[in-house]
């Protein structure tokens, strides 16, 4: 069974058509990418799967259907997303954003092992800890957003253009982390316009263009399809 399955998604902001009836899925523990061009309609998806935007169709997290849930129930059943631009509280310090990322969770025990994990992923966020988030560079804001995500223990992380706006070595190193995160099990859907990085590190690709799915296959095969290569990889 999928743990993400969408069928026939729509999305639309007034007379916007912006997602136009998307079949996606993501099996347990995979990394799958959703690339495509700007104003494609990759983070509205997302944002109709966590509940931020109404979506049509029918989205299921495993066996239980959470299309039309409120978005605290959906993230109480396990989704957690990184939004485009990190949305940190930039007021709060470091340490304070994380345990805000757990607030559905009362295990204090099982709270502070993941603090000491996501410190353990992110050193630099530890060497901060007190820092007030607002004052941390871009990349380290990325880090912390991913970071608060973890903490909630997510089923499915949904990031969203994790690279934008990064420096190439700071990119490297958010996606080094990203791997590591994949393989320790976590299932993940990431959004990201630059397609080479992202097929790179996902196994499985999913390509949209102006709201609709128009490939999906193997990363590497993807990766080698000569419209891709042409559309998305500057070849």
């Amino acid at each position: 069974m999928s743990l993400l399955a969408a069928r026939r998604v729509k999305v639309a902001y007034g007379g916007i058509h912006a997602v136009r009836g998307v079949d996606l899925e993501i099996a347990e523990g995979e990394l799958v990418c959703l690339i495509g061009a700007n104003g494609a309609g990759k983070s509205s998806f997302l944002k109709g799967v966590m509940g931020l935007v109404h979506a049509h169709g029918e989205i299921q997290l495993g066996a239980q259907r959470i299309s039309g849930l409120p978005t605290h129930a959906i993230a109480r059943l396990g989704i957690a997303l990184v939004p485009e631009g990190r949305g940190v509280f930039g007021r709060l310090s470091v340490r304070e954003n994380l345990e805000m990322g757990a607030f559905t969770r009362k295990d204090k025990t099982g709270i502070r092992d993941d603090l000491d994990k996501v410190f353990g992923l992110f050193p630099r966020l530890a060497e901060r800890s007190r820092q007030a988030a607002g004052t941390l560079s871009g990349g380290e804001q990325q880090m912390l957003a991913i970071g608060r995500a973890l903490m909630s223990r997510p089923r499915l992380l949904l990031l969203d253009e994790p690279s934008m706006g990064l420096a190439p070595l700071m990119v490297h190193k958010i996606y080094a982390t990203i791997a590591d995160i994949a393989a320790q099990g976590v299932t993940i859907l990431l959004v990201e316009q630059n397609a080479n990085l992202a097929l790179k590190t996902s196994q499985k690709a999913y390509v949209m263009e102006s709201g609709v799915i128009r490939l999906h296959g193997p990363s590497a095969e993807l990766a080698q399809d000569p419209m891709v290569r042409a559309a998305y990889l500057g070849e």
